[in-house]
């Protein structure tokens, strides 16, 4: 199988902003906007070098909304800041209202997403936001793997003409894809080819999917690793011609199993090829607090757990 370094852990925070720095130099038409967590978002560099094009909003999440939807009626390029469950949750109504239902040109960037944000605990670390994003019509939704992903992505999404959700994490990960790799709205990775299952897996997940294809290979199983950046649009061809392949396929999401990456590939199996799948996510319940490896490793999302999701999916493949 292909072998992936890590060339130093990095929070993919911090690949938002570094895009969002260097699209300020590149893009006038870019603006900023912030609810009081500028450190935390990695956005001072932005506001220290635009100050002009940034907008401090303050604990008032529903108001950065509709500020930024406002913005783009004058052809700016407002980029909102906060933690994912504030981005979501929190301003939902006005997230479909404002920006979904009438196709305003904001990109909704979430911070601290899913189990690893840690200490802080089950109010924040909001598990359902994919689901409540990609059901909006006509959004577009992106969950990065590491720190040059999230980098090339927030850069990416500044030329797509619509609303997207751009979905990070806190902790320090490994980082190890292309330091100037293009990306590709709405185009799968293939990490590395393999015969016997599909791994498919998104932001967090991917590193670990990685880890797994090396243990299963000790094992004699050869394992198919996909990185799903977008989850909508979903690549369906790349995903459909690696199952035709494989005959298999494990999801690896830090999520709750209701609403997100797994139910959306589950959707186009069930259309084209229906083919045994195994579930790795969060299974309907809320975190808690702890440091993010003891969370991940309680709340089964890391490379054991999908191994031993891959030895149960083959053995319902070989019935």
């Amino acid at each position: 199988m292909m072998k992936y370094t890590n060339t130093g852990n990095k929070d993919t925070r911090s690949g938002f902003g570094a895009g969002l720095t260097e699209l300020g130099q590149r893009n006038e038409n870019v603006v900023a906007l912030c609810a009081d967590l500028i450190g935390s978002l990695k956005m001072d560099d932005f506001k220290k070098n635009h100050p002009e094009r940034f907008f401090q909003v303050g604990i008032a999440e529903a108001n950065m909304i509709g500020m930024a939807a406002g913005l783009t009626i004058g052809g700016k390029i407002p980029f909102t800041g906060t933690f994912a469950n504030f981005s979501t949750g929190r301003v939902y109504d006005q997230i479909r209202q404002s920006v979904a239902y009438s196709g305003k040109n904001v990109k909704i960037c979430a911070s601290h997403a899913g189990l690893t944000l840690g200490e802080d605990g089950a109010t924040h670390q909001i598990l359902e936001d994919i689901g409540l994003m990609k059901m909006l019509p006509g959004m577009t939704v992106i969950n990065t793997c590491d720190y040059n992903q999230t980098k090339a992505a927030t850069i990416a999404i500044a030329a797509h003409d619509g609303p997207v959700y751009l979905r990070f994490g806190r902790p320090a990960v490994p980082n190890f894809t292309p330091e100037n790799g293009k990306f590709i709205i709405g185009k799968a990775i293939l990490l590395s080819e393999g015969t016997d299952v599909t791994i498919i897996a998104t932001g967090h997940l991917v590193w670990e999917a990685l880890v797994a294809a090396e243990k299963l290979e000790a094992q004699g199983i050869s394992a198919e690793v996909i990185n799903i950046h977008t989850i909508k649009p979903l690549d369906e061809e790349t995903i459909l011609q690696s199952i035709a392949k494989t005959g298999c396929v494990v999801t690896a999401e830090e999520h709750n199993i209701f609403g997100g990456l797994g139910e959306s590939v589950a959707r186009v199996l069930a259309l084209h090829n229906p083919t045994p799948q195994e579930f790795v996510a969060v299974n309907d319940s809320f975190g808690e607090s702890g440091t993010p490896d003891q969370l991940m490793e309680k709340y089964k999302l890391n490379n054991a757990a999908i191994v031993r999701a891959v030895e149960k999916v083959l053995e319902r493949k070989l019935k």
